[in-house]
């Protein structure tokens, strides 16, 4: 589990420093599906990783309502922070035309799974 939640953060971060979008987009549904955490868990824990100092005041909120695993947490942030750096080399090898086609299939199929999904 812990090698997991690393490389959901990695993968996050890749996707972070390649595509600009945050990394809620993937760690919420990966929380979710392959953890089994619930939304608001999922949800929490995604900001608690992200904690300073965007999401202070929400991370307090979710915590206060026992929404946060830290260790969770700290274990995809970890994987996120080296994910972010190699995503954003790689990025800086790519067509915008490339990433803007990859960004919207990513959102697409994240959108799906989060339909369809269970």
């Amino acid at each position: 589990m812990v090698i997991l939640l690393i490389l959901v953060g990695l993968a996050a971060g890749v996707l972070s420093g390649i595509l600009g979008i945050g990394g809620g987009l993937l760690i919420v549904p990966a929380l979710v599906f392959l953890f089994g955490v619930t939304q608001k868990q999922a949800q929490g824990t995604s900001l608690a990783i992200l904690l300073l100092p965007v999401g202070i005041l929400a991370v307090w909120e979710y915590y206060q309502a026992g929404n946060i695993d830290f260790k969770m947490a700290g274990l995809v942030a970890l994987g996120f922070v080296f994910g972010a750096y190699g995503g954003a080399l790689i990025a800086g090898h790519v067509a915008d035309d490339v990433l803007k086609k990859v960004f919207a299939v990513f959102l697409v199929l994240v959108a799906a799974k989060m339909f369809f999904g269970k």
